[in-house]
């Protein structure tokens, strides 16, 4: 009887025991598989390391490749334009036009060579081109690098040849346009699309599409010999050429580790910068390959080929994961502004004003798409270029020195003050008197470090509202004796990139860095809705003239409508890059777009088919309409001011200005334009009818 009760304790014990003994073998069976799964995982990190390290071998011998190819073409344009002045008048019109046929490759032509090319490969290696790299995660995101050499080299050669030239210099300018553009079109036919999930990577093309680009170049090269073989002629040609990218100081704070520290901090990513995606880069002495060069739009627009590779020389295959992650957080908080070129002087001059998009004028740069994507150059109507109110040309009558870049500018109605808005205050000009070479008055309205992005006046002309590198909008009553702040609104959005007014002065938008765009009761200074939607920074904004429709354009890729009676959105339209600046046509049903691949997109809101432009050599930083709605002008990086016909784009005239165009603004008569620029300056033009 008294070992009874110890029984049931012994079993107990036992039963444990067996338990924990179960347990631990099935924890050491998990232990087990979770070793051979993280072996598995490390031998695919190392694949993908090699991976990584070939794509980047191969980039790099294909940046080779391209400025080689570059600077052959630049040497045989050269000698065409020494040959040709020797040949009578009538061979060198016959090479002319020998030249403009040799231009025109039709899309259909270049997918059959395309197609060659890639069976040709295929046979001799017993393979096609390398498959698409999926785009790279964060932490293996390449930075961009510095070309074979320099570019700057390449171009001052390229300008000490063209200084031997006979040739005039329209038609080199027309010969190096025409190419350009005919090169744009022909990347564009061979684009790759990754994935749309991986949005911090699709900024950057893969290598298959250089490795195209590079084939198309060379078969385009052969064609242009072959020609020359038949008729004894050589079309004066020019490649796409890379240009140098070195920005200025420039405003907002972007910084890469290594790649450009910024004077007085230690490199790394700043925290706010990434955040706020703002548009400009810091001041900055150096070199930048990344960040504020524009990336390669995803149809295929490089504007700067060195900058997709910038930057191979920088790293090695064993660069920490940390910063190469810090590197792409650094690239991917990019803005709606891009800095400036400081080397304007090195750039290829572009197309003169004087050539028309007419029969002998430069070829095709306005397309029409249809809803199916198909694309056919636009055969312009005969009062494209002439008639009511379609001006002749604009002339510079001014410039207002306001000794900072001038993201922001706006004019008066009557036209007598025109704002300027640089870092930490808008200073107000009086262009009625010419002679006048400093500001009437200077309202300070953030920190003496932060850029203002966008100030708009009230119908009536009392009042300016102020936004930019801040969280907070101030209104300024210009009715007083002095001007001074009569209100302020203050957002949970650390920046506001754009703002409008409702058509009845009631009601303030304000497009936030965080994609949101803030409603404002200006009679009670209170934020009284957001419209949410974008994924990333709102940067432009338009509204209709009835006040009835809003539109916004985004970091995020897309173009937004919403409907301000009901509060909701209307309708969204897709991109392949960044959205940088828009305008709605006060006459009719029109929205034109501009973007950072360089093109400008006018589409109409109801129908789905638009019009593509391409005269843009970078990304479109402005862009307005004229209040008669019959044209609007864009500006960009590029340093141009281009001057379109509404809504297919006839190139009415073009201004080339000192360094990167940022901001524009339309009088409300017609007949002035005023622009800002990275060369610390506004530019007032008269519009000439």
């Amino acid at each position: 009887a008294p070992h009874q009760p110890a029984q049931p304790f012994k079993f107990t014990i036992s039963e444990s025991c067996d338990r924990i003994k179960e347990e631990f073998q099935f924890l050491q069976a998990q232990y087990h598989s979770l070793k051979l799964e993280c072996e598995k995982l490390a031998s695919e990190k190392t694949e993908m390391q090699r991976h990584y390290v070939m794509y980047y071998e191969m980039s790099y011998g294909l940046n080779i490749e391209m400025h080689k190819q570059a600077e052959i073409v630049k040497r045989l344009n050269a000698i065409c334009a020494q040959v040709i002045p020797f040949l009578s008048q009538e061979h060198q019109q016959q090479v002319v036009q020998a030249v403009e046929r040799a231009k025109q490759v039709t899309m259909a032509e270049l997918n059959a060579i395309i197609g060659q090319q890639l069976q040709a490969q295929h046979l001799s290696h017993g393979h096609g081109l390398p498959v698409p790299l999926t785009p790279h995660p964060s932490g293996l995101q390449p930075p961009a690098i510095p070309p074979i050499g320099s570019s700057a080299g390449l171009l001052a050669l390229s300008s000490a040849l063209g200084g031997q030239s006979h040739l005039p210099i329209k038609d080199e300018k027309k010969h190096h346009d025409n190419d350009h553009q005919r090169d744009r079109d022909s990347i564009k036919s061979s684009s790759v699309s990754p994935s749309a999930s991986f949005r911090g990577a699709e900024k950057h093309r893969n290598s298959t599409d250089y490795s195209s680009d590079s084939k198309k170049q060379k078969t385009e090269e052969k064609e242009i010999a072959a020609r020359y073989n038949e008729k004894s002629t050589t079309p004066v040609s020019k490649s796409n050429t890379p240009t140098p990218r070195t920005d200025a100081p420039t405003p907002g704070s972007n910084s890469t580790p290594g790649l450009r520290p910024v004077p007085g901090k230690p490199p790394g990513v700043d925290p706010l910068a990434s955040s706020l995606r703002t548009p400009m880069a810091v001041p900055c002495p150096y070199p930048t390959p990344f960040g504020i060069v524009p990336h390669a739009g995803m149809n295929g627009e490089l504007t700067s080929p060195s900058a997709a590779y910038a930057g191979l020389h920088n790293i090695s295959p064993q660069m920490s994961a940390a910063a190469a992650a810090a590197a792409a957080a650094a690239a991917y908080g990019r803005s709606p502004v891009v800095g400036f070129d400081p080397h304007h002087h090195m750039r290829v001059p572009a197309m003169p004003p004087n050539l028309t998009g007419i029969p002998g004028g430069k070829p095709a740069y306005s397309f029409h798409v249809t809803a199916d994507g198909q694309m056919q150059p636009v055969p312009f109507p005969p009062d494209a270029l002439i008639g009511p109110g379609i001006p002749r040309h604009a002339r510079q009558i001014n410039t207002l020195n306001h000794g900072e870049v001038v993201c922001a500018v706006t004019i008066s109605n009557p036209t007598r003050h025109v704002y300027t808005g640089g870092k930490g205050c808008v200073k107000v000009w009086d262009i009625s008197h010419p002679g006048n070479k400093s500001p009437v008055s200077q309202l300070d309205c953030l920190n003496r470090d932060n850029y203002i992005r966008s100030c708009r006046l009230l119908p009536d002309g009392r009042t300016l509202i102020v936004g930019g590198e801040a969280s907070t909008l101030s209104i300024w009553d210009l009715a007083a004796p002095t001007p001074r702040i009569k209100a302020e609104l203050t957002s949970s959005a650390p920046a506001c990139y754009a703002l409008a007014i409702s058509p009845d002065s009631k009601v303030c938008f304000s497009c936030c860095s965080d994609g949101n765009i803030a409603v404002w009761d200006l009679h009670n200074q209170t934020l009284v809705r957001q419209f949410q939607g974008h994924t990333d920074g709102a940067s432009c904004i338009d509204i209709s003239n009835d006040g009835t429709k809003l539109w916004t354009g985004g970091l995020d890729n897309t173009v937004r409508s919403w409907d301000l009676r009901e509060g909701r959105q209307l309708q969204q339209h897709d991109f392949t890059s960044q959205i940088f600046s828009l305008g709605y046509c006060p006459t009719g049903e029109w929205l034109a777009v501009g973007m950072e691949n360089s093109n400008v997109e006018v589409l109409h809101v109801t129908k789905p088919d638009k019009y593509q432009l391409h005269l843009h050599e970078s990304c479109v930083l402005s862009l307005k309409f004229a209040h008669c709605g019959k044209w609007f002008v864009s500006t960009g990086k590029d340093n141009l001011l281009n001057a379109w016909r509404t809504p297919y784009g006839a190139s009415i005239f073009q201004s080339k200005e000192s360094s990167s165009v940022l901001s524009c603004d339309i009088s409300v008569d017609d007949k002035y334009i005023v622009t800002g620029s990275g060369d610390k300056k506004a530019t007032v033009y008269e519009v000439i009818y």
